[in-house]
């Protein structure tokens, strides 16, 4: 077996395109600016591998001119950038602990008006079942208001449509894919459709965690900000999570993912269970 070549050399694995060091410090520097997130030096080939489709969509045959290109122009092209180097990992109900525990909570208060946030809504997994957590604890009725955000343009239209693969689906419970879900006929077939009651509940907007342009009047009373934080260095962290407490009403729900701990931050939430915070 041969000796891998060094990570900046433009000749490893026969790329398409030259790829140094100083492309990916480039990248490092813009990302960290445009969203805060913090590239280790282990995803060299992560980040040649989606920037190279944005070079061949735009006609650039360098990185060193994509980038050059990209610093001085503020137009949809740093969405593309942005998109291409957010990772979205998710599916319905994932760490289930949460979600019994939020359902326990919102039954603790059936009359409340109930505001929650989920910041990192991805292709909407995570948003459909915080609602059908929320249905099936409050009724129909439920004065329940989800807004679901994310920084990539195009996962959020993805949450916008509801449609997904049935195989996706199959950790659902029949009950709840019989309650929450129209299956495709025909040409749609293996496909199936969140049903109107859960999109109403929800506002699709993007927001982007790291500048300070956030578009909400009203305090929340929950919100869900899982698997951000770790893409994002301690001082982000904090920056974030200080706008988070902002934006919260006292003693309202701050949902984490597993591997995240906010210890340092205890002047701002107070561990409540595993990964679930209140806002102070």
């Amino acid at each position: 077996m041969e000796p891998p070549e060094p990570a900046g050399s433009p000749l490893l694995q026969g790329r398409e395109f030259v790829w140094e060091d100083a492309d990916f410090a480039r990248v490092q520097a813009l990302i960290y600016q445009r969203a805060g997130i913090s590239l280790h030096d282990g995803k060299h080939a992560m980040v040649y591998s989606r920037l190279s489709r944005r070079l061949r969509e735009t006609g650039y045959n360098s990185f060193r001119d994509y980038l050059s290109w990209l610093e001085k122009h503020d137009g949809p092209e740093w969405q593309e950038f942005v998109n291409a180097l957010t990772t979205n990992l998710t599916a319905f109900f994932r760490e289930p602990h949460h979600f019994e525990i939020l359902s326990s909570h919102l039954r603790s208060k059936p009359g409340a008006s109930w505001r929650v946030w989920c910041n990192a809504a991805s292709t909407g997994e995570e948003p459909y079942s915080i609602v059908m957590t929320a249905l099936e604890a409050l009724g129909a009725k439920a004065a329940f208001k989800l807004w679901a955000s994310d920084i990539d343009s195009r996962v959020l239209a993805t949450a916008a449509t509801g449609v997904y693969r049935t195989e996706n689906l199959k950790g659902l419970s029949p009950e709840r894919l019989q309650r929450f879900f129209l299956k495709g006929k025909g040409a749609n077939a293996g496909m199936a459709r969140v049903k109107p009651e859960l999109q109403q509940l929800i506002e699709f907007l993007s927001v982007n965690l790291i500048r300070d342009d956030w578009p909400f009047r009203e305090p929340f009373d929950v919100v869900f900000c899982r698997n951000v934080m770790i893409y994002f260095d301690a001082a982000t962290q904090r920056r974030v999570l200080e706008r988070i407490h902002r934006v919260m009403k006292p003693g309202g729900m701050l949902f984490v993912g597993h591997a995240e701990n906010f210890s340092e931050s205890r002047d701002l939430f107070t561990l409540r269970g595993k990964t679930v915070y209140e806002r102070r």
